[in-house]
């Protein structure tokens, strides 16, 4: 059984899914190694993880997993995104440098400081960043070779009031919002991804996050990965800042399924992997 802790966990799915669900900020877990780099004392801390983390996301792959009629792969971030946060340019190309928030943080979600701003990225993004982008590739790259395509499906949350950390807060705050790209994300992925979650009170598109991750080999490169975020309004599903799930959860899950269903094809299959 795989141990909470571990840095990353690949899950396996069935061998015809060409879907990966990746879950990269779920986690709460700093190893003591790093934890010693936070200024934050212990409360502050546990607090910005409320604010940071997207609590039960995980879970919420897993329900989703269970439910689809083929099983997608889950790939599982299981540290938090506070060590490393694995969606980011682990250079300058990252746009959320502006807020002390590229590949390793030095600011808080509300731009108080949490490391030194001096302090040297690349032990932490050797350690914990590229093996992680390592093992991310592999797995994009084994859909593709078993199925001839893969979609990576980001799973996120958002408060639903703006932090003063992001970037782009001013602009609408629906539900469900859909991060997408030009080059990967197709647009019957995109409508695909409308229909299953039309349930939850409308859907939006780039607003308050824009984009969804795709490997560096790939992005821009390999038309065969396409990809989708899905950033899920907190309080559709759980307690704010990073209180227990609620029913909505169940139903969310359902609608993820739904859209595995969708693009694996199972309609057609009719087969549970």
């Amino acid at each position: 059984m795989a141990h909470a802790h571990q840095p990353f966990r690949l899950l396996s799915g069935g061998i015809a899914s060409p879907v990966l669900l990746h879950v990269p900020h779920s986690a709460r877990h700093i190893p003591e190694q790093v934890r010693t780099g936070i200024e934050l004392d212990d409360k502050a801390l546990e607090l910005e993880l409320d604010h940071i983390t997207d609590s039960h996301t995980a879970e919420l792959a897993a329900q989703a997993a269970l439910a689809a009629p083929v099983t997608p792969w889950r790939f599982v971030n299981g540290l938090s995104r506070l060590v490393i946060d694995p969606e980011r340019f682990p250079d300058e190309r990252e746009e959320m440098l502006a807020v002390g928030m590229g590949a390793v943080y030095t600011r808080t979600t509300h731009r108080e400081q949490l490391r030194s701003p001096d302090v040297d990225p690349e032990p932490l993004i050797d350690r914990y960043f590229r093996p992680y982008a390592e093992a991310m590739t592999a797995a994009v790259d084994e859909r593709l070779t078993a199925t001839g395509r893969a979609v990576v499906i980001d799973v996120h949350s958002y408060p639903t009031a703006p932090l003063p950390y992001e970037l782009h807060g001013s602009g609408p705050r629906p539900p469900i919002c859909l991060g997408t790209d030009a080059f990967h994300t197709p647009p019957e992925l995109l409508a695909q991804a409308e229909e299953a979650f039309a349930g939850f009170g409308g859907t939006g598109i780039n607003s308050p996050f824009a984009g969804t991750y795709v490997p560096l080999k790939h992005y821009g490169r390999d038309s065969r990965v396409s990809a989708l975020m899905i950033e899920i309004r907190r309080d559709v599903y759980m307690s704010e800042p990073g209180g227990p799930a609620g029913p909505g959860l169940t139903a969310l899950a359902s609608a993820l399924a739904t859209l595995v269903a969708a693009l694996s094809g199972a309609s057609e299959q009719g087969a549970r992997a």
